[in-house]
C-alpha cells in the first residue's frame, strides 16, 4: 500500500511540473527569492486568474510555500529539495548527444544561483579546483568533508565550519549542473561561499534572473585564492554594471 501511494505522489508531481507554465513559475523560483502571483503570471505568461489556480495546485503538492505580509501574498519553492529535483530534471530533458554543447545563454551558464549555492561555468571551475588542491575530499558520491588545509581556508574568508557542521543539512556535496552536466558545490558549505562572495562583492547578483557577474576584484581574489583561471571577460554582455561585468564561457 505504501508503495502505491508513493507511486501516486510521484504522478502527481511530475504532472504538476510537465504543464508549462507550472514549470516557468518553479524555475523562476529557484533564484531564491519569493515573488507575488502577478509577477508569476507575467513570466508565465498566462492570466492572473490561471496562475492564481497553478499557484493552488503547486501548493497543495507542497511544491510551492505562500508568506503572507500583511496585504501581501508572495510564493516561494517549498524547500531546497524541490530546487535540486529540478536541477536534476533540467539535466535529463536536455537531449544527450555524443559532444555536448550547452545552449544555455552565456549570463546564465557563466554563473547563477542554484536554490542557496552557485551553479554554472565557475562554479564547476571552482568545485573541481577545490578537490584537486586536497581542499574538499570525497567520504563517499555525495559528501565532501574539509582538509585541514581546506578548513583553514574557509575559516580565512569568514565562514565558520564547526557551525556548518553542526547543522542537519548536508555539509558539502555535488550537485549536479544542468548547463555543465558537471557538478558543483552545493550543501551549508556552498551556500555559506555564496553568501561571502556576494558580501566580499566577487560576484553581483542580477536584480531579475538568476544571474551572477564576477567583478574585477572577484577574478582577482579566484585567482589569488583558488588559483583558479576565469575564462576571459566580455565587459559588453547585458550584466555589465558599475564594479561588475557580464562573463562569456566557453564550456570545459
Amino acid at each position: 500500500m505504501h508503495a502505491e501511494h508513493q507511486d501516486v505522489g510521484v504522478s502527481q508531481v511530475a504532472a504538476a511540473i510537465a504543464e508549462p507554465a507550472r514549470t516557468k513559475i518553479l524555475c523562476s523560483l529557484m533564484d531564491g527569492h519569493a515573488r507575488t502571483s502577478t509577477e508569476l503570471a507575467a513570466i508565465a505568461e498566462v492570466s492572473a486568474s490561471t496562475a492564481s489556480a497553478h499557484l493552488a495546485k503547486l501548493k497543495d503538492l507542497a511544491l510551492v510555500r505562500l508568506h503572507v505580509q500583511g496585504r501581501h501574498r508572495y510564493y516561494s519553492l517549498a524547500d531546497k529539495r524541490v530546487a535540486q529535483a529540478l536541477e536534476a530534471l533540467m539535466v535529463i530533458g536536455q537531449s544527450a548527444t555524443p559532444t555536448y554543447k550547452p545552449h544555455t545563454p552565456d549570463r546564465l551558464q557563466f554563473a547563477r544561483t542554484c536554490y542557496d549555492h552557485m551553479a554554472g561555468t565557475l562554479a564547476v571551475l571552482l568545485h573541481d579546483r577545490l578537490l584537486e588542491a586536497g581542499w574538499l575530499v570525497e567520504t563517499d558520491e555525495q559528501a565532501y568533508r574539509l582538509s585541514d588545509i581546506g578548513e583553514a581556508a574557509f575559516k580565512g574568508l569568514g565562514i565558520e565550519v564547526e557551525d556548518l557542521n553542526a547543522r542537519r543539512r548536508k555539509f558539502a556535496c555535488p550537485c549536479l549542473d544542468w548547463s555543465m552536466r558537471r557538478p558543483h558545490l552545493g550543501g551549508s558549505l556552498g551556500a555559506a561561499f555564496l553568501q561571502t562572495a556576494l558580501k566580499r562583492k566577487w560576484v553581483a547578483q542580477d536584480l531579475d534572473s538568476r544571474a551572477l557577474a564576477l567583478t574585477a576584484l572577484g577574478r582577482k581574489e579566484m585567482t589569488a585564492r583558488f588559483g583558479l583561471t576565469v575564462p576571459e571577460i566580455d565587459a559588453s554582455g547585458p550584466l555589465h554594471r558599475s564594479g561588475a561585468t557580464s562573463v562569456t564561457a566557453s564550456a570545459r
